[in-house]
């Protein structure tokens, strides 16, 4: 039976990643900082991308979004309700066209996403896209949909603020009026009349600055005044938003990572993703979700490969890391997924997230052994990074709209210093890269590699070595985590340390450990797979194993195993 791989997904912004512009200027427009190109993700960056132990990619802000720039034959959006000069990726003005400002050629956009999928996939790596299914950009308008297929509110009944047929909410009688001028840019006032209900379920036509106020929410048979369903006949937005996915699948894309899944419906994604998954059975679909509550309805009945595990493990590493709240809190996290914990997607940083290395997260780059060996190893579930996160990416650009909040923008046309160097003109080398940034991309490449050559860690079993070191007094459970992942044929002892320096700890492993992962209890020699060291290891189950690990480290050993009899 062939192993399941382990899926280790790098999210790229392809405006930024490739851009080569040393001289980006705040704020500036795409004729002043320009833009990266699906041409620019050649083969060689694929592969540099793939040598990371990498087998999938995120394209992040592909799909076309409102934007301040005008291309050929395409024309600027409204910019009072434009979030930067480059545009939210998370307001669609058009569900079936790419970003222009990816294309090198306007008018063969589509041709170069679809050159890239290929390119992608003859690396043998998977490609994900953004699913945008609770909104759309205030102004929607497809000109590459195909024949047929209709506008999102072309037929909508403006005097009813819901109606199971209308596509939008509509806030009757009342014209858009946030608590911003929408005269301040450009030449024309934004006008909208009757007003539609902002992204955030914000149902009313007086929306703020912190509100989503580039979007409009989609209406998806739920009435939300007083909570009834509306779904027999099948909404029409159901219809569309059906479409839309078996379009993008037909494109060659692998997945979709779905945008704020629990603002739409269940029954939606009860209803829809099993359609998708006939015809395309190894489609992909992960959910961005923030209720832990929320999980095992997402995964049972919603039919979701994958979740973040934002709320839950995520948010532990950071209060460890940067409250120095107990490391023995790590426990509680798969305790409150057990059964599930396979199907969470884990990270470190996306695009909503402050970088690590950033003032507001660690501070340093340098410090991220701990949380990401935890977060990478302790289940068989997905693992993603952030590009640039490998380089140790800071994201303390004051970029313009984004400005310096320890991001990195997806709103602004812009280039880091960071990629550049990597990237290199298209040579994707360590050339011009710092000691630090060789030594993390190199860590980066172990751990992830570790990922899917250890069975252990690809297909094997956890096991909590906590609960016997609670009490330890050579163990510190608030700055040092413990445990095992074993298979059939190898065990892992994975030690992480917290604390600014060396330690010194004695770990026991209890007999329910030793059996059920069948150790050798000996005395064993014993190379970290992390950084090479060799350690003498006692594996008794009477005595505690003596361990050296780093400070801001962690190390992995491979165990024996019993030998079989017969």
């Amino acid at each position: 039976m062939e192993s399941k791989e382990k899926l280790i997904i790098y999210q790229t912004f392809p405006r930024i990643m490739t851009n080569m512009n040393d001289s980006c200027v705040r704020g500036g427009k795409y004729e002043e900082n320009g833009s990266g190109k699906f041409n620019d993700i050649t083969d060689k960056v694929i592969g540099s991308i793939a040598e990371l132990g990498v087998n999938c990619i995120w394209l992040t802000g592909v799909i076309e979004m409102a934007t301040k720039t005008a291309f050929p034959g395409i024309p600027a959006d409204n910019p009072n309700v434009v979030k930067g000069e480059a545009g939210s990726p998370y307001a669609i003005k058009d569900y079936y066209d790419v970003a222009p400002a990816l294309a090198e050629n306007i008018e063969e956009r589509m041709s170069e996403f679809e050159a890239l999928v290929d390119r992608i996939h003859s690396r043998g790596l998977k490609v994900l896209i953004d699913f945008v299914p609770n909104h759309t950009a205030r102004c929607y308008h497809s000109d590459a949909a195909p024949a047929g297929i209709k506008d999102f509110g072309a037929d909508d009944d403006f005097s009813m603020f819901f109606s199971p047929a209308n596509n939008y909410f509509y806030i009757t009688n009342q014209q858009f009026c946030p608590d911003f001028d929408l005269g301040a840019e450009g030449d024309e006032p934004y006008v909208e009349f009757p007003a539609k209900a902002t992204g955030n379920d914000c149902f009313t036509a007086f929306c703020g600055r912190n509100d989503w106020y580039e979007t409009v929410k989609l209406n998806y048979g739920l009435d939300p005044w007083n909570h009834s369903e509306h779904y027999d006949p099948v909404p029409d937005t159901w219809l569309k938003m059906l479409h839309i996915l078996r379009f993008w699948c037909s494109k060659g894309v692998d997945g979709f990572r779905c945008d704020m899944v629990f603002m739409v419906p269940q029954a939606f994604w009860h209803w829809a993703i099993p359609q998708v998954k006939k015809d395309f059975p190894d489609v992909i679909f992960i959910g961005e979700i923030y209720d832990i509550n929320l999980y095992r309805p997402f995964l049972e009945y919603c039919h979701f490969d994958y979740l973040y595990d934002k709320v839950n493990l995520y948010d532990t590493l950071v209060g460890i890391e940067k409250h120095n709240i107990s490391a023995a809190r790590l426990t509680s996290c798969w305790q409150s997924v057990e059964g599930l914990g396979d199907s969470m997607l884990n990270f470190l940083e996306n695009h909503d997230e402050v970088r690590f290395g950033s003032r507001e997260y660690a501070d340093d780059p340098m410090k991220v052994v701990p949380s990401l060996v935890i977060s990478s190893m302790m289940t068989k579930g997905p693992f993603m990074i952030y590009y640039g996160q490998e380089l140790g990416e800071r994201a303390h650009d004051n970029e313009g709209f984004a400005g310096d909040n320890n991001r990195t923008t997806i709103f602004d046309y812009w280039s880091y210093d960071t990629m550049r160097r990597w990237y290199d003109g298209g040579k994707c080398s360590a050339r011009k890269l710092t000691k630090h940034e060789r030594w993390l991309r190199n860590l980066y490449k172990n751990v992830l590699t570790m990922c899917n050559t250890h069975p252990a860690l690809r297909e094997g079993n956890f096991f909590d070595l906590m609960y016997v070191n609670l009490r330890n007094q050579d163990f510190n459970p608030h700055r040092q985590y413990a445990f095992l992942r074993y298979s059939d044929t190898e065990v892992l002892l994975i030690v992480a340390n917290f604390e600014n320096q060396q330690v010194k700890v004695s770990l026991n492993i209890p007999e329910l450990a030793i059996e059920m992962a069948g150790l050798c209890e000996c005395e064993q020699k014993c190379k970290d797979l992390l950084w090479g060291q060799p350690q003498l290891l006692n594996i008794n189950r009477n005595e505690a194993a003596h361990i050296t690990v780093g400070e801001h480290d962690a190390v992995v050993f491979s165990l024996k195993k019993k030998t079989k009899k017969g």
